[in-house]
């Protein structure tokens, strides 16, 4: 079956991520890259934490041949689970401002801690920490990709990151209002 709808396909790229939205396929996002796939704009092989599963059902929704995860991208690993040595913490809330999900509880100069229900295992709020007191830690063995996940959490992650998106969004409109306003 040949799918034209870009859209349609899009939706339908998106619903085989593992919704890290860890940035590592070089979009933004888990929909934004599942709509470069849709109009072939990105390779069907560029998400990590899908791994070589998530890479054959790519394929086999597109009717497209198995090819190995891209480098390039990362390598496919265990899920971790982001640890925060709460003694190192200063409360900056860099690790806050980058979680996509957020999975992050604190507050500016109070120590923060993970939501482990929450991590998707991104790795987005170890660079910004000033004080390398972030760790990921394997949490699922030796299983790796489709294998260390499930759809639904998966799902749960996606509806996490599309709350947090619209609270931003919230959050910068109330301010340009409030700017205006003045």
């Amino acid at each position: 079956m040949t799918v034209t709808d870009s859209r349609t396909l899009a939706e339908r790229i998106e619903d085989l991520l593992p919704q890290t939205q860890c940035t590592k396929c070089g979009y933004a996002a888990c929909r934004p890259y599942a709509e470069a796939v849709a109009v072939g704009t990105a390779n069907y092989n560029q998400c990590p934490p899908g791994g070589a599963e998530g890479v054959a059902r790519l394929a086999a929704l597109l009717g497209k041949p198995v090819i190995a995860l891209n480098p390039a991208n990362g390598v496919e690993r265990p899920r971790p689970l982001a640890v925060i040595d709460e003694n190192l913490c200063i409360g900056c809330t860099l690790c806050m401002q980058a979680c996509p999900v957020d999975a992050i509880l604190g507050g500016p100069k109070q120590m923060h801690t993970v939501i482990e229900a929450l991590c998707t295992g991104c790795d987005l709020c170890v660079a910004p920490c000033p004080v390398d007191c972030i760790t990921m830690l394997p949490v699922t063995g030796v299983a790796t990709g489709w294998d260390a996940w499930s759809a639904d959490e998966a799902q749960a992650a996606r509806e996490h990151h599309d709350r947090r998106e619209a609270r931003l969004t919230r959050e910068r409109d109330a301010a340009e209002a409030r700017a205006a306003a003045r």
